[in-house]
């Protein structure tokens, strides 16, 4: 018998589903004829009889041929590999059609899945198009896991936009979307989807909210109650640990042990530009400080010529996983832990969950209450806190007297580098600033400030832009106002010292909202720029004014959005007004609370002994606020 008619035999028989008479007349066949078209045939008769990785191994023999189809017969061993989980047989038969895959959704997603289990996601990103283009959800999910996390990264944006297509009333997909959209400031893509937003928020906003990261919620939504439910990928902790964690075995001693828990231990963060002098100036009779630390290896390589012990004890927590970090808190018999991130990128709030201290609280790092983590106390004061937000957050308030943000007086440097001509800024106009990331300048944000400029004809509007999408989307919705394009100016990021320095050359900062600037404000009150905000509702947006009250300026806290831009034209127009209040400014910069960072230790300090005082007595938590020591008769500091 013939080559040619035991392949027409073989065929016949698998095409009929007598596998067997196949796989007889392939033996057979086998003896005179090896080439592809047999090994694949004999490759489809052992998957039929469920013979799979002898099938798998055949395909490979197939490919090894060469031949048009190599390509495909590779595929068909990755595949079935991948489903018996021999996932470095598979990811072998994968790597040489790499470059089929980032057009093959299926063949992406096995390779994708396969190096995402190893952890090497910076090898599959270039799947992304494949897999958020495909028809198949599963692809899609798998899409939305290789998300870097970082909305300024283009690719994931294009992949977010493109499950978007597929899925238009995705809950998820729309706020990862927006997400998106706002790094870049693309103002019309918020538009078009407001009316979707504001059905979903009127029908369905529990479930709206929980597909929703806490952090991106608070830059477009400031409402209280509704924030308190965002919680995507929630890992909620047991209702029993409060009570178990103050009830477990612990030894307190007279001397306090706090541990701060973060990933921003490197002195160029702006965290660390508000806390650092204070931890440096922690009572060591009353306070022992212990840093337990997870900032990226990357900036502890830039700090080789820095002391960070001056802040306390370090322990790095960075490789271990939750459980066994809380094990080393306990172990190191901490009072107090403070969690300094949240809900921000970077956090592993999932740690407080693991029972790790007796009293734990948020501060500094996440404005607004954390869902889903185990805390006992938020700290704050009372205009970011106020009484009727009591109900809306999880955690009992600890409010401190005067501003919950502390404030490094001594390495802020107070330089005139620059004329307004090296900024680019003309001599004669007079200039509004914001240097706050541009996410945060939302539609209403830029149509507020439209309104002034439109208001105030010989002015300009200076903004510190990282990305060029965002200049060009802001630049063009300024322009179809009937705004001259020239009246926007853009600076980029600079060196701290450079930036200290260029603050100086605005007039008047105008805060963003929904969220405002926060280290930004601080900052640009420090270099004598008066900051004008408006009243919010919800903990990020009243933070600038809990620094004006702290600085004695509530002139520059505005009611309302019709009073924000009444108040700006107001100091454009009387600039002797405007006079007084940078005279007040600097006049206070040394006397009033704001960059009084010794003074906030103590009342930080007190505040410690205070959730101590309940947790040695085995009381349950219940807000606190801090009485206030005795206002300065003189500064705190003397420069020069």
């Amino acid at each position: 018998m013939t080559p040619q008619t035991l392949f027409s035999n073989a065929s016949k028989s698998f095409h009929k589903g007598q596998y067997t008479d196949a796989l007889a007349s392939l033996n057979r066949l086998l003896d005179h004829s090896k080439d592809a078209k047999t090994y694949v045939l004999l490759a489809k008769t052992l998957v039929a009889l469920g013979f799979r990785e002898e099938a798998a191994r055949t395909f490979v023999l197939a490919a090894e041929l060469g031949g048009s189809r190599a390509e495909d017969h590779y595929a068909e061993a990755m595949k079935i590999h991948f489903e018996l989980g021999n996932d470095d047989l598979a990811l072998s038969l994968g790597r040489p059609i790499l470059e089929r895959a980032r057009r093959d959704p299926d063949l992406a997603f096995i390779i994708a899945s396969l190096f995402f289990k190893r952890g090497e996601k910076d090898m599959i990103r270039v799947f992304l198009p494949a897999l958020s283009t495909s028809p198949n959800s599963r692809h899609n999910s798998l899409a939305l896991l290789l998300l870097t996390g970082t909305p300024e990264n283009p690719r994931d944006r294009e992949t977010v936009a493109n499950l978007l297509e597929r899925m238009p009333r995705s809950m998820v997909i729309i706020m990862a979307h927006l997400v998106f959209q706002r790094e870049v400031n693309n103002f019309a893509e918020m538009e078009r989807l407001q009316p979707q937003i504001d059905r979903m928020l009127s029908t369905n906003a529990g479930q709206m909210m929980r597909a929703e990261a806490p952090f991106y919620n608070l830059h477009w939504l400031a409402n209280e109650p509704l924030n308190k439910l965002a919680s995507y990928n929630p890992n909620a902790f047991p209702a029993t640990n409060p009570a178990e964690r103050l009830a477990m075995p612990h030894r307190w001693d007279k001397k306090l042990r706090i541990g701060y828990l973060s990933s921003d231990f490197w002195h160029d963060h702006a965290t660390m530009k508000l806390v650092g002098t204070v931890l440096t100036q922690h009572d060591k009779s009353k306070v022992d400080v212990t840093l337990f630390c997870y900032t990226d290896e990357q900036y502890l390589k830039a700090e080789i010529d820095q002391d960070r012990s001056h802040w306390g004890r370090i322990v790095s927590v960075r490789n271990m996983d939750d459980a066994a970090a809380a094990q080393l808190i306990r172990d190191s018999e901490i009072d107090i832990l403070v969690d300094m991130k949240g809900h921000t990128r970077g956090g592993r709030p999932g740690i407080l969950n693991q029972k790790a201290a007796p009293v734990q609280i948020a501060w500094l790092g996440f404005p607004g209450t954390t869902v889903n983590v185990d805390l006992d106390y938020i700290v704050g004061d009372r205009y970011v806190l106020p009484d009727q937000s009591k109900p809306h957050y999880w955690e009992k308030f600890c409010r401190l007297p005067e501003s919950y943000q502390p404030n490094n007086p001594v390495d802020r440097p107070r330089r005139k580098l620059f004329t307004r001509a090296d900024a680019s800024l003309p001599d004669d106009a007079f200039v509004f600033g914001s240097f706050n990331a541009t996410r945060k300048i939302s539609v209403a944000n830029i149509d507020l400030w439209i309104r002034i400029l439109k208001a105030t004809p010989k002015s300009v509007l200076w903004l510190m832009c990282k990305s060029d999408e965002a200049r060009d989307n802001i630049r063009n919705r300024i322009t179809a106002a009937g705004i001259d394009g020239k009246r926007v100016v853009f600076t980029k990021v600079v060196s701290y010292e450079e930036h200290m320095a260029r603050l100086t050359l605005a007039d008047v900062g105008l805060d963003t909202f929904p969220v405002n600037g926060h280290t930004t404000t601080s900052e640009q009150l420090w270099a004598g720029l008066p900051v004008l905000t408006m009243k919010g509702t919800h903990f990020a947006s009243r933070v600038s004014e809990s620094l004006l009250r702290a600085v004695d300026l509530p002139e520059l806290i505005a009611d309302s959005e019709n009073d924000y831009v009444r108040r700006a034209v107001d100091l454009y127009e009387n600039r002797d007004k405007l006079s007084v209040l940078a005279e007040r400014l600097e006049a206070n910069r040394l006397l009033k609370p704001l960059f009084d960072s010794e003074r906030f230790c103590r009342h930080l300090e007190q505040a410690y002994a205070m959730m101590a005082d309940r947790a040695r007595q085995g009381q349950a938590p219940d807000h606190i606020d801090v009485p206030a020591l005795e206002a300065r008769a003189e500064p705190f500091l003397v420069e020069g």
